[in-house]
């Protein structure tokens, strides 16, 4: 039997109890440890119910809003998913236990390389590029899923266009956890929740 680590079976008997209901997601969170996807010394705070810093200024977002997205994706095993916002590399973590592939783009280098360490020392099913997240990934369009992680005005139309019909984006738009269905000419958005994310920042970093 795999050990558990006590602050991660306290993580997910407390997303369940606040509403997590999908068991895809909390098998995926179960499976994929936090505490190796933040800083060293934040080891001991792994799975509090906060975010957490990273590189570069951004944050690990907190374990309830992680568990949110992904449940509100609504992920299946033969998916193609897209994520905006690698991060530290947890989302992508959790994701590819959930789908066929996790494609990720992040505007920060230096967390392209802190994530692709993570993640390939945990042999997870995820490619990750240096980019303009607002572009996407055109060379491996089409996407089943698309998963932006951070507060934008509109979907960008770049990722529209890459997203496959019946294929589903999820966003938060002005404050606004949303869910947009593609059915091959347009999207359909649906307002799910109010969530904080933090802005979409254009371009792709090159000094950092």
């Amino acid at each position: 039997m795999s050990f558990i680590e006590p602050g991660l079976f306290d993580m997910i008997v407390r997303l369940r109890g606040r509403g997590i209901s999908d068991n895809n997601v909390l098998r995926a969170m179960e499976l994929v440890k936090r505490s190796n996807y933040v800083p060293d010394d934040l080891v001991p705070e792994s799975y509090d119910e906060r975010p957490l810093p990273i590189p570069c200024g951004q944050t690990l977002q907190s374990p309830m809003t992680t568990a949110i997205l992904c449940q509100a994706l609504d992920v299946r095993l033969e998916h193609k998913v897209l994520l905006i916002g690698a991060g530290s590399g947890y989302s992508s973590a959790v994701l590819a236990k959930m789908c066929r592939r996790v494609y990720g783009v992040e505007r920060y280098n230096t967390l392209v390389e802190y994530a692709g360490t993570r993640l390939q020392k945990q042999a997870a099913k995820v490619v990750l590029r240096h980019g303009d997240g607002r572009l996407g990934w055109r060379g491996q369009a089409p996407f089943e899923r698309i998963i932006i992680t951070a507060d934008v005005r509109v979907i960008p139309t770049a990722l529209q266009n890459q997203l496959a019909p019946g294929g589903l984006i999820v966003a938060v738009i002005d404050g606004t956890l949303t869910s947009a269905q593609f059915d091959g000419k347009k999207l359909k958005e649906t307002q799910i929740l109010p969530l904080e994310l933090s802005t979409i920042e254009a371009g792709k970093s090159k000094s950092m």
